[in-house]
């Protein structure tokens, strides 16, 4: 999993649920990196992004249209998942117009994270 959280506090607890499980995660603290990390890795080598909506340098958003824009093959099919607070339905709206596939608010509840990762690796 490729997790793109700004949050040093955020990212250690995901992370922590994340390996518990015996998922490999790979973090970047914005989305350029985040994006940066995605373009240069191997097709396949993630199987699904976790976005925060709110980072510095380039914002969740920007870094899914430019994700999804990337000319290779799971560019427009790899799971993009946003987690944010910003929990309304404007703001999932938001979130799936820029191309991501589902939104899990936060504080993040690891029962509602795992179900939907588990969604998306069928």
């Amino acid at each position: 999993i490729l997790l793109c959280e700004d949050n040093a506090m955020n990212s250690e607890i995901a992370c922590a649920l994340l390996k518990e499980k015996g998922i490999s995660v790979t973090t970047a603290d914005n989305g350029e990196l985040g994006l940066r990390l995605f373009s240069a890795s191997a097709v396949g080598d993630f199987s699904i992004i976790l976005m925060d909506v709110r980072m510095p340098v380039m914002d969740g958003y920007e870094a899914t249209k430019q994700i999804r824009a990337l000319n290779r093959p799971d560019a427009k099919t790899i799971p993009i998942i946003a987690m944010t607070a910003d929990a309304f339905a404007d703001d999932i709206r938001k979130c799936l117009d820029a191309g991501m596939d589902s939104h899990v608010s936060k504080p993040i509840d690891p029962e509602k994270l795992f179900v939907e990762i588990a969604h998306f690796c069928k």
